[in-house]
């Protein structure tokens, strides 16, 4: 019985795309080594005129702006007065997003929901540090597909 030839074909799996193996290394890691999820959707940002991180930081203080990226952070101190800072991060690093109360309060789903934020705004700038006020966020999450993000979040 142990002489019975075994006569199974090797299985032919695909290889998998840039964007299952990113999702893969997200769900397994929270990260990736390879490109940033971002860099896979900046044609379709940049058609939606939101503008990258990097070039965000050469504004100059008071130019209205678009920009978008993977919220990595939300802070809501208690010292504020109901501002909350976002973090938002994409191929070529992080923007400083400041919310007002007000925003904060009627767009409270968006800004607490978004895993992609998508940010309306102007720039503020004092020397080499650069924020976006925020004056309207959109939750582009839906174009992540099934990369799974989290953020840290301090309320």
């Amino acid at each position: 019985m142990n002489d019975a030839p075994i006569n199974e074909s090797s299985p032919q799996l695909a290889v998998p795309s840039e964007g299952e193996n990113l999702v893969a290394d997200y769900a397994s890691l929270g990260l990736t080594l390879g490109r940033h999820p971002l860099a896979l959707l900046r044609p379709r940002l940049a058609r939606m005129r939101l503008v990258q991180a990097s070039e965000l930081r050469q504004f100059p203080h008071g130019r209205l702006a678009r920009a978008a990226g993977i919220v990595v952070g939300r802070q809501r101190p208690d010292t504020a007065s109901g501002v909350v800072f976002v973090t938002l991060e994409d191929e070529t690093g992080s923007v400083n997003v400041i919310v007002w109360r007000d925003l904060a309060d009627s767009q409270r789903r968006e800004l607490l929901g978004s895993r992609l934020m998508g940010v309306y705004g102007v720039v503020e700038r004092e020397g080499e540090v650069v924020h976006l006020v925020a004056k309207r966020l959109i939750d582009h999450s839906a174009l992540l597909g099934r990369l799974e993000t989290s953020s840290r979040d301090f309320h």
